[in-house]
């Protein structure tokens, strides 16, 4: 007989590898959805049902229905169910009052980065059960990876323009059939029901296979996270330091969990872990969580970035203004302290909008190890660059500003000691501009020698007269 713990470890294999996910689109077009109708009500016997004129739509009738008068689009369509159809009532129907002109809703402005207009689920059975995930707004849209499901009994319009010219998935499910096939996906989309359901600039891809990598995949969305967040609206917040996770829109109350792991890490065997030690405990019944790998940029000493490191990050939110999710991000990094190495977890760090100050797990040694190599980096650079001016590979500019001298620094100072410039009292033309002398010939100077010498303390001169008289005395 098996143990609890052989059981998991059982459910952990059977898991795999996969990283994907079951994204079911919510929005439908359906006749008998009466929040398609502007009435709020499916039309009945007395009623006049409208159609709007110059749009496209795909409608799916799932029973038969009784109208007055019905006005069609110019291009559109009606998948009929099994049976269903209509019928126009002689007379009055007794059970639709008056009657009134009512209006299919139009569908044109669904767009397929609304986060808002998907849920998410690990399983299809999941999915059918209402057991849906909590996901950062990018990872809310389909990733790469997953598994897009429209209602079997439905139809629907979708606008998949994007940032790109595809959208890539796993495999897509219409009406009840999954296409894993690009060449099968790409009939589908070109047949009159698939121009009616998808529109806009890029095209749904499907063939993308699992996610190999055991520390899971990066979902993809990123180069759309402007236009996934101009759909999106925050709501305000009550909690002391909001936070802001990775790959939302907005900030939240609650906890991230940062996780850096090595090789031997499994993404789906944590999640896994995370949901049977603590998820299912009464007391975090409210809490959401999101757990998927992310890439954060790196950056030497806060300024230069040089590439990105993979981190698994570990939202969690609840009700109560994040008070319950700070207590489970200290119960996982508890955790992660203790069974970190038979994880592959190396790391493990927490913030939480409570404003308290982070918890961390190996953080000492991961930040000595950061400091050194973000010092070697920069030894590198500087290396490498020294190296390549040497060589002639980078020219250094033939001409570079100046610098000052020590002198003019010296008078610089001096000036800024007695706020303002020395005062030298007159100009000399003689003393302060040697230059500017009268150019008298034979005035001051003699066959002999020079008359008048210049020397950095000033200027002298032999007076004739006493040098004469010198020398008769002396005779």
């Amino acid at each position: 007989m098996l143990k609890t713990t052989d059981m998991l470890l059982l459910l952990f294999c059977l898991v795999g590898t996969s990283d994907s996910l079951y994204k079911q689109w919510i929005p439908d077009t359906n006749y008998e959805n009466k929040t398609n109708w502007d009435k709020e009500s499916v039309p009945c016997g007395n009623d006049i049902v409208q159609f709007p004129v110059q749009r496209k739509v795909s409608v799916f009738v799932e029973t038969t229905n009784a109208v007055q008068e019905m006005r069609l689009p110019v291009d559109g369509e009606f998948i009929l169910n099994s049976g269903a159809g209509f019928y126009v009532v002689s007379g009055q129907d007794p059970g639709c009052g008056a009657g009134v002109t009512t209006k299919f809703k139009d569908s044109e402005s669904l767009q397929w980065l609304n986060p808002a207009l998907w849920q998410g689920s690990a399983t299809l059975d999941d999915l059918q059960h209402g057991n849906f995930l909590f996901s950062v707004h990018e990872e809310s849209v389909p990733c790469q990876f997953d598994d897009v499901v429209f209602k079997a009994s439905s139809s629907f319009r979708v606008d998949t323009s994007t940032s790109q010219s595809s959208v890539p998935v796993k495999s897509v499910s219409v009406l009840g059939k999954t296409y894993e096939s690009t060449s099968e996906f790409t009939q589908y989309l070109s047949s009159r029901s698939g121009r009616l359901q998808f529109h806009g600039s890029s095209a749904v891809t499907v063939g993308n296979k699992e996610c190999g990598d055991p520390s899971g995949c990066a979902c993809g969305n990123s180069v759309n996270h402007k236009r996934i967040c101009s759909t999106v609206q925050c709501a305000s917040l009550g909690c002391k330091k909001p936070l802001l996770p990775v790959g939302h829109c907005c900030e939240v109350c609650g906890a991230i969990v940062t996780i850096h792991f090595a090789t031997g890490f499994n993404l789906q065997t944590y999640r896994q872990r995370i949901h049977h030690l603590f998820l299912v405990l009464p007391k975090y019944k409210s809490i959401q969580l999101s757990m998927s790998k992310i890439f954060k940029s790196q950056q030497l000493m806060g300024i230069i970035p040089f590439g990105t490191s993979p981190e698994i990050q570990v939202v969690i939110v609840d009700e109560e203004k994040g008070t319950q999710s700070e207590g489970l991000a200290r119960d996982i990094l508890k955790d992660a302290r203790s069974h970190g190495s038979s994880l592959g977890i190396t790391e493990a760090e927490c913030q939480a909008s409570s404003g308290n100050s982070s918890d961390q797990t190996g953080g000492s040694a991961g930040m000595v190890v950061g400091t050194v190599f973000g010092v070697l980096i920069g030894i590198a650079i500087i290396i490498t660059l020294v190296f390549l001016i040497r060589r002639g590979v980078i020219q250094m500019p033939s001409s570079l500003p100046s610098l000052p001298s020590l002198s003019s620094l010296r008078r610089s100072r001096d000036e800024e000691d007695l706020n303002g410039p020395i005062d030298h009292g007159y100009d000399n033309p003689i003393f302060d501009k040697p230059n500017m002398m009268p150019e008298v010939p034979g005035l001051y100077a003699t066959e002999t020698k020079n008359s008048i010498s210049m020397t950095q303390s000033g200027v002298h001169f032999v007076n004739p007269v006493y040098d004469d008289n010198e020398t008769d005395f002396n005779a």
